[in-house]
């Protein structure tokens, strides 16, 4: 019998180029992180294993994905616009993976949140290992910062975030409100005097608080009698983009501070002020982008922290 042999067609086009889903991850998490070594030791590789996973993508791909000085590691136009698309791809991966378990099985994997520094200073995270003993196979990856975070870029599965949703982009599931009050240190009383109504605002200092650039100068907010939002303007000599510092600078006496009932509790030396002018409720919610189907193991986790912060 003769030998057969079958020759591609030099005018046929190359079979197109699929990534390792593995090597789709390391991608994703060295964007994130904006360092080869910090992705290295998050993934438990070697350093040289990720840097060869990113070249080969480069390479296969024909683009450059990431530039690299000597400083950081930052995504090219390019990177941005793959770093999009790898999100939706890997989710989908992930789904398949878990096609034929049984729905209500045990949970497994990492779930990746972004949550404001108070919360995962507060209840959230004191309640974590109750949690965790629920479903002993998951992993939590908490990031916190009260900033509104990239989730692409920085690799979150998911985001808390109290106030108004502004981000158009991403889905949204309601988890319940902060009840805030107003709050002063008793120095700041001493030095100021305490004020006994809206009236009283004027010859006072607000902290202003401002985690994002883009946010406008805060006022102080409260609900009147018929239930409206008044936002009073007031002076500030200190701006803060976090609530550790928030309620720093209102300890140190520079001014009020607007709150949550639970975290001013924490907070030994707050008095509070005004209780006839209270602010009107934070709401919370968990974001993540339109265009995943939430695992369920987030679907899960979301359930947990709306039990947890309407308890």
């Amino acid at each position: 019998m003769s030998n057969i042999s079958i020759n591609q067609d030099p005018a046929d086009p190359a079979p197109a180029y699929t990534p390792s889903a593995e090597d789709l991850r390391i991608f994703v998490r060295v964007a994130a992180l904006g360092s080869f070594t910090q992705a290295a030791e998050q993934l438990r590789l070697p350093r040289a294993t990720v840097s060869t996973a990113v070249l080969r993508l480069e390479k296969r791909l024909g683009a450059r994905l990431l530039q690299r000085t000597t400083r950081r590691v930052g995504l090219t136009g390019d990177g941005r616009a793959f770093l999009d698309r790898c999100a939706p791809v890997l989710d989908g991966l992930d789904e398949l993976g878990g096609f034929f378990r049984r729905p209500d099985g045990p949970l497994d994997g990492c779930l990746r949140v972004g949550m404001p520094l108070g919360m995962a200073a507060g209840p959230l995270m004191a309640r974590l290992p109750e949690f965790l003993a629920r479903h002993p196979a998951l992993r939590v990856e908490v990031s916190s910062s009260d900033r509104r975070a990239d989730m692409i870029v920085e690799g979150l599965d998911c985001v808390i975030r109290v106030g108004a949703v502004v981000d158009e982009s991403l889905a949204c599931r309601p988890l319940g409100a902060l009840v805030l009050g107003n709050f002063a240190s008793r120095g700041y009383l001493r030095a100021h005097g305490r004020p006994l109504g809206p009236g009283d605002l004027a010859r006072h200092w607000l902290v202003d608080y401002r985690p994002n650039p883009s946010d406008g100068p805060a006022a102080f907010e409260y609900r009147d009698a018929a239930g409206r939002v008044v936002r009073v303007p007031m002076r500030s000599r200190v701006t803060v983009d976090n609530s550790a510092a928030y309620d720093a600078a209102c300890r140190a006496g520079l001014g009020l501070i607007q709150v949550p009932l639970a975290s001013a509790a924490r907070a030994p030396g707050l008095a509070g002020v005004l209780p006839d002018c209270p602010p009107p409720p934070m709401p919370v919610n968990l974001l993540f982008p339109h265009h995943r189907h939430p695992p369920r193991r987030m679907r899960v986790f979301a359930d947990w922290a709306a039990e947890v912060l309407n308890a």
